[in-house]
């Protein structure tokens, strides 16, 4: 969806099929609460007894009006798919270290990262080391892990279609 399709009241399918409200639209930000409940008196306001969440512009792309076009996006997506996704034991060594030590920039690991050679970093926890944050990142075109200096790590530019394209390329040609 883009923003231009969302008013408030709009009921819309986002993060794993949940199903959302907008209460407000804004110039690049969307809020909206999810619709979770039986009792419709969570429902009414504002303000509301349920948690406004904000959608920026990268979760409003995944945004659907029903679940069918969010099955059928998904399908899409499967079928042009440059990622090569992330094997079981490298899901549970990230989601060991993230839960190992808080990290209070949480928001350093929403975006994948592409270094100038192509490769692209995803990051998957963060910790402290001799004082200064670092990103523990896994490389899924080489399977293989890297630690990276978090001002190094936000300096790089977010993943595009196209990054993921390029490396794809490189790895199969």
């Amino acid at each position: 969806m883009e923003l231009s399709d969302f008013h408030i009241g709009l009921e819309f399918v986002a993060s794993a099929g949940f199903r959302w409200r907008c209460t407000d639209v804004g110039t690049r930000t969307v809020l909206a609460i999810q619709i979770d409940r039986r009792d419709p008196n969570w429902y009414q306001g504002p303000p509301y007894i349920a948690k406004e969440v904000v959608f920026d512009e990268h979760e409003i792309a995944h945004c659907h009006l029903t679940n069918a076009d969010a099955v059928s996006a998904a399908l899409k997506d499967h079928q042009t798919m440059t990622h090569p996704g992330y094997p079981s034991a490298v899901v549970t060594r990230m989601l060991e270290a993230r839960h190992a030590q808080p990290y209070p920039h949480s928001g350093v690991l929403r975006f994948d990262r592409c270094r100038p050679d192509g490769e692209i970093l995803h990051p998957f926890a963060g910790r402290q080391e001799e004082g200064e944050w670092v990103v523990e990142l896994y490389l899924p075109f080489q399977e293989d892990y890297e630690v990276m200096p978090e001002r190094n790590f936000i300096a790089l530019p977010r993943v595009t279609p196209a990054d993921l394209r390029a490396r794809a390329a490189k790895k199969n040609g």
